[in-house]
């Protein structure tokens, strides 16, 4: 129940990429049949890539994952040419897109605007037209938050964005495989993907960045990518991003509504059982159906999670970057909640393939954990 922090490699990505670690494992820049082989793999990745976000060959540029997507977008297209030195970002934004905002800000003199968010963690598409201004560059809210799940309205923050001239980008690691990434792509100037949130493999994900855009390389190296990012191409990762792409794609065009019910049974069920002494959190509705998250009054975060694994249930107090922190998650803090409250987070995820065995399994477990941790509840 942590698939927001990393899913199972599909076993069709995985058969497909292994001869690409094996047998064809050229550099797509030499020029032998080897390298020519590793070409025409990595070729083939960006096409179907670019098919399943629906633009160009050319606006697709391959990464190590969404921490350097986010980066490259951020300082590549801030850098390059800057309308401005102005900056606007969500409060509830990955730290990879925070960082590397403050790092425009600390040591390229850009001023940063942080547009907060409601209770329910949705930014206001109206706070981000009252934050842009004439000489705002680039404006980056995410499509779906990692800890809560709530459904950002990308389209009307774009729209404000570039009626003011700005560009814009959305991280959109988390609403791979939920959300039509072809209609997000198709509104942004940059979006980000992370291979092995979607079944991939780790290591490896993508930017899509419209190639008439100047962009300022944060890798030099051998002009690879067009001159976009330099280093040998991770051709195995860049195959298994797309195949895992193409099958999320399918997966959000063709939803059932399977996964969504799952997802509003767990949180009732826990919520019925545990009454006032469970707080769901995310909005109620614009919400992606995988990302399931509470806090519990009168516990910690990180008890009930032991105790959830001893019941085998394994998940996370909120994104993983952040496992080994003592802090309250930022995310939770912007949305109003007090420290203490916010220290108390638990969140389940889970991929379309869950089993409603599992959801039945998940959501006992976690209220007899937290009855262990907290007996009054």
């Amino acid at each position: 129940m942590d698939a927001a922090a990393t899913a199972p490699t599909r076993q069709d990505v995985l058969q497909t990429v292994w001869p690409l670690l094996t047998n064809d494992f050229g550099n797509p820049s030499s020029r032998h049949e080897l390298g020519a082989s590793a070409a025409r793999a990595l070729s083939f990745a960006r096409g179907t890539s670019a098919a399943a976000l629906g633009v160009r060959e050319n606006d697709v540029v391959f990464t190590s994952g969404g921490t350097e997507s986010n980066n490259l977008a951020l300082k590549g297209l801030a850098l390059a040419a800057p309308r401005g030195r102005h900056l606007v970002v969500s409060a509830v934004e990955h730290s990879s897109v925070r960082n590397a905002a403050r790092y425009l800000a600390e040591h390229h003199g850009f001023e940063l605007t942080v547009v907060g968010v409601d209770r329910r963690g949705r930014v206001d598409p109206a706070d981000v037209a009252r934050a842009l201004r004439e000489d705002t560059t680039l404006v980056s809210v995410m499509a779906v938050n990692n800890e809560v799940g709530t459904i950002q309205p990308i389209a009307e923050i774009a729209g404000a964005a570039r009626a003011a001239g700005a560009l814009v980008h959305t991280d959109a690691v988390q609403a791979a495989g939920w959300l039509d990434l072809a209609e997000l792509a198709g509104g942004v100037d940059a979006l980000t993907v992370s291979g092995h949130k979607i079944g991939g493999i780790k290591g490896a994900g993508l930017l899509m960045v419209r190639a008439r855009l100047p962009l300022a390389e944060q890798l030099g190296g051998g002009g690879q990518e067009r001159g976009r990012r330099g280093g040998t191409e991770n051709v195995a990762g860049a195959v298994a991003t797309a195949l895992a792409l193409q099958h999320a794609a399918r997966a959000a065009r063709d939803d059932d509504g399977r996964a969504a019910g799952f997802g509003t049974h767990l949180r009732d069920a826990v919520v019925q059982d545990l009454q006032d002494r469970a707080v769901p959190t995310g909005h109620p509705e614009q919400r992606v159906p995988g990302i399931v998250s509470f806090c519990f009054p009168g516990t910690a975060g990180e008890a009930v999670l032991l105790e959830l694994e001893r019941r085998g249930i394994q998940c996370s107090s909120g994104s993983a970057c952040h496992a080994d922190s003592d802090e309250p998650s930022p995310v939770l803090l912007a949305m109003g909640y007090a420290p203490d409250l916010a220290l108390t987070s638990v969140r389940l995820s889970f991929t379309r393939d869950v089993k409603e065995a599992e959801i039945t399994q998940t959501a006992r477990a976690l209220v007899a954990a937290v009855r262990a941790v907290a007996p009054g509840a």
